[in-house]
C-alpha cells in the first residue's frame, strides 16, 4: 500500500478510536445519568445524525472544491472545539448541543478520507476501503474497550479521552496529510455523455444507499435500545464493551479468511453486500430470543461476519460509480445515508420499545433487512437497461 494510505489509515484509527470512548454509551449516559426516556435520547442521536448527515455532503462537495486535506482540517477543529467544550460542560441541554456541533464537524472528515482512500491508490480497487474499514474498527475495538473501563471509573472522564484521541489525530493531519495530493480531473469534452452516466450512476447509488440506510438503522440498535436493554437484564457496562471490542478484534484479525472467502466464491461486490445482510438477520433473530451475554455474544460474532461483507463494499461501488472529479460526492452520499440510518434508527427503536417491546422492534428490524435485500438486488438495473440501449444505438460499420 502507498504510504499515503497508511496515514490515513492511523489518522482514521486514532479518530474513531476517541469516538469510540463516547458513541456506545450515549444512550446509556443519556438514559441513566441525564434521567432521560429513551425516546429522548432517540431524537438526541437523531439530532446528532442529522448534523453529521450535512456534513457529509458539505465535506465531500469540499474535497471536490478545496481537497481533502483543508476539508479534514476544517472537520477537526470544529469537532475538537465542541469537544473541549464538552469536556467541561456536559449536562443538560449542553449535551444535545455540543454533540450535534460534533457531528457536523465528524460528518465533514469522514467523506474526504474514503475519497482521498480511493484516489491515492486506485489499483487498489475494494482493498484500499478494505483498509480504511479495518483502521475504523481497530478504532472501534480499542475505544470501546477503554471507554468501558474508564466508565466504570468515572463517566465523565470519557469527554476527556475523547479530547485527547482527536488532538493527535489533528497533529497527524497536519503533519501527514499536508503533502498528500490528489491530481485535479479535467472535463471530459463529451459533457453531454458525462452528465447522462453521471444521473444514471447517481441513481443506481441512490438505490444501493436505501438499503444501505436501512441496514445501518438496524445495525445502531445495538448502540441505542439493545444497549439499555443490556443493562435491565444485569449484563454489566464492562461485559457489554467488551462486545464491541470483540467487534473490532474480529475485523482485524478476520480480513484475510474474508479475503480467501471472497476469492474463492469470486463474489462480486453485490452478492458481497447480499451475503452481509443474511447474517444480519441470523444476528438479530438470535439477540431477539436470548438473555444471557454468551447469546449476546454469539449474536455479535455473527453480526460483525455481516457487517465485514457489507460495510466496505458500498464505498467501493461508490467509488466505482462516480464520474471523475465527483469521488468526494458520491461519498458524501455513501456516508450521508449511513448516517442517515443512524439517525432513524434510535428514535425508531426508542419509540417502539417505549410504546410496544423489544420483541415488536426485532420482527420490524427483520422486515427492514429484507426491503435492502431488495434494493441491493435492483440498484444496478438502470445500468443495465443504459448499456442495452447503448449496444442497440452503435452504428453499423
Amino acid at each position: 500500500m502507498p504510504r499515503a494510505l497508511w496515514l490515513l489509515i492511523i489518522g482514521m484509527a486514532v479518530n474513531v478510536t476517541g469516538s469510540s470512548f463516547l458513541w456506545p454509551l450515549n444512550t446509556i449516559y443519556i438514559h441513566d445519568h441525564l434521567g432521560k426516556s429513551l425516546t429522548v435520547a432517540g431524537v438526541v442521536l437523531m439530532v446528532n445524525a442529522g448534523a453529521t448527515v450535512i456534513g457529509n455532503l458539505f465535506g465531500g462537495t469540499l474535497f471536490d472544491k478545496i481537497g481533502g486535506y483543508k476539508s479534514i482540517l476544517l472537520g477537526i477543529w470544529i469537532s475538537l472545539l465542541a469537544l473541549i467544550a464538552l469536556t467541561f460542560w456536559h449536562g443538560w441541554p449542553a449535551y444535545i448541543i455540543f454533540l450535534t456541533i460534533i457531528g457536523f464537524g465528524s460528518g465533514i472528515v469522514f467523506p474526504a478520507m474514503f475519497a482521498m482512500a480511493g484516489s491515492v491508490w486506485k489499483e487498489g480497487g475494494r482493498k484500499a476501503f478494505n483498509a480504511i474499514y479495518v483502521a475504523q474498527n481497530l478504532g472501534v475495538a480499542v475505544g470501546a474497550s477503554l471507554g468501558g473501563f474508564v466508565a466504570a471509573y468515572s463517566i465523565q472522564l470519557i469527554f476527556l479521552a475523547n479530547t485527547i484521541m482527536y488532538v493527535i489525530f489533528f497533529m497527524i493531519a497536519v503533519f501527514g496529510y499536508r503533502d498528500i495530493s490528489v491530481e485535479p480531473v479535467k472535463q471530459a469534452k463529451t459533457k453531454g455523455q458525462v452528465v447522462v452516466k453521471s444521473r444514471k450512476n447517481l441513481q443506481a447509488l441512490l438505490v444501493l444507499c436505501i438499503g444501505y440506510s436501512l441496514c445501518w438503522a438496524a445495525y445502531v440498535q445495538w448502540t441505542t435500545t439493545i444497549s439499555s436493554y443490556t443493562q435491565e437484564i444485569n449484563i454489566s457496562l464492562t461485559q457489554y464493551s467488551f462486545l464491541w471490542t470483540i467487534n473490532g478484534a474480529l475485523i482485524v484479525l478476520g480480513q484475510p479468511f474474508l479475503n480467501i472467502i471472497l476469492k474463492h466464491l469470486s463474489a462480486t461486490l453485490k452478492v458481497q453486500i447480499l451475503i452481509g445482510i443474511g447474517f444480519f438477520i441470523i444476528s438479530f433473530l438470535i439477540v431477539g430470543q436470548v438473555t444471557v451475554f454468551t447469546g449476546f455474544l454469539v449474536a455479535m460474532i455473527i453480526l460483525t461476519i455481516g457487517e465485514m461483507f457489507i460495510w466496505p463494499a458500498v464505498p467501493t461501488l461508490a467509488f466505482e460509480l462516480a464520474p471523475k472529479g465527483r469521488e468526494g460526492f458520491y461519498q458524501g452520499i455513501v456516508n450521508s445515508t449511513a448516517t442517515g440510518g443512524r439517525m432513524i434508527g434510535p428514535l425508531l427503536g426508542g419509540i417502539l420499545v417505549d410504546l410496544y417491546s423489544m420483541s415488536v422492534l426485532f420482527t420490524v428490524l427483520i422486515g427492514v433487512f429484507f426491503i435492502a435485500i431488495m434494493t441491493t438486488l435492483t440498484y444496478d438495473r438502470i445500468l443495465k437497461s443504459e448499456k442495452k440501449m447503448s449496444d442497440i444505438n452503435l452504428p453499423v460499420s
